[in-house]
């Protein structure tokens, strides 16, 4: 019963905090652009694909990913679907660790994850030049 209260209150949370930054107005104004925020979706969305597909492909010349440290033969569409998690988990988090890139796939691994931590600083100096170019005028 506490656990379902604890999940209800994170989630109550969540939303509140959700709908505060998109809705809330800081001094009269918000800095949450839809535009913005829309791009940075579509550019996670294609980031991970990429890297998904570049690690599909790269399966069938040698760089495989390890599932829980061993070497299995899996079919197309599994190794597409590891592809995939693999390429989600790398962008968003370090990994969990449950699958392991060997060979080149330990260097793309790193850039995609470079590329992970990147992109919400770059998108928050984005609306961080927008709101300075607005003070300005």
């Amino acid at each position: 019963m506490v656990a379902f209260i604890s999940i209800l209150l994170t989630v109550f949370l969540l939303i509140g905090s959700l709908y505060a930054f998109i809705f809330g107005k800081a001094h009269q104004r918000s800095f949450f652009s839809y535009e913005i925020f829309y791009t940075l979706l579509a550019v996670y969305f294609t980031v991970l694909t990429s890297f998904a597909c570049l690690y599909f492909v790269l399966s069938f010349q040698g760089v495989l990913l390890l599932d829980d440290g061993k070497l299995r033969q899996l079919p197309p569409f599994e190794t597409l679907a590891h592809s995939f998690y693999f390429s989600g988990v790398t962008l968003m988090t370090v990994g969990y660790g449950d699958i392991t890139p060997i060979g080149w796939g330990r260097l793309l691994a790193l850039v995609e994850a470079l590329i992970g931590y990147i992109l919400p600083p770059a998108f928050f100096l984005k609306i961080w030049q927008d709101k300075e170019e607005r003070d300005v005028y």
